[in-house]
C-alpha cells in the first residue's frame, strides 16, 4: 500500500507541476489557458506540493486570489492526511467509514 501512495503522490505532483508550467507558457504566448479548476483539481488529488512549487519557481498565479489561497489549503490538507497516514491513524478511520458504507441497512 505504501508504494502505491508514493507512486500516486509522485504522479499527481508531477502532473500538477507540469500543468502549472504549461499554463505559464501558454499565458506568455497568448494561447488558450488551462482552466484554474483543472489546476486546483490536481492539487486536491494530491498534487498540491507540485502546484505550489511550480507557482513559486515560475512565478505563476502566486498573487491571484482566491486561487493562491486554495493552493495553500490543499497543500496543508495533503500534509495533514500524510501525517495521519504516517502515524497510522488514517487507515483505521477509512476502514471504519468504508465498513459503515458497505454494511446493509
Amino acid at each position: 500500500m505504501t508504494e502505491y501512495i508514493a507512486y500516486w503522490l509522485a504522479a499527481t505532483n508531477g502532473i500538477a507541476f507540469g500543468l502549472m508550467v504549461a499554463d505559464k507558457r501558454r499565458a506568455g504566448a497568448g494561447d488558450r489557458r488551462i482552466p484554474e479548476s483543472t489546476l486546483l483539481l490536481w492539487a486536491f488529488l494530491g498534487g498540491a506540493f507540485g502546484t505550489v512549487l511550480a507557482a513559486r519557481l515560475v512565478r505563476h498565479k502566486t498573487r491571484k486570489q482566491p486561487f493562491a489561497t486554495w493552493m495553500l489549503i490543499w497543500l496543508w490538507l495533503n500534509i495533514l492526511l500524510l501525517a495521519l497516514w504516517a502515524l497510522g491513524i488514517l487507515e483505521p478511520l477509512l476502514a471504519s467509514a468504508l465498513a459503515r458504507i458497505a454494511a446493509p441497512a
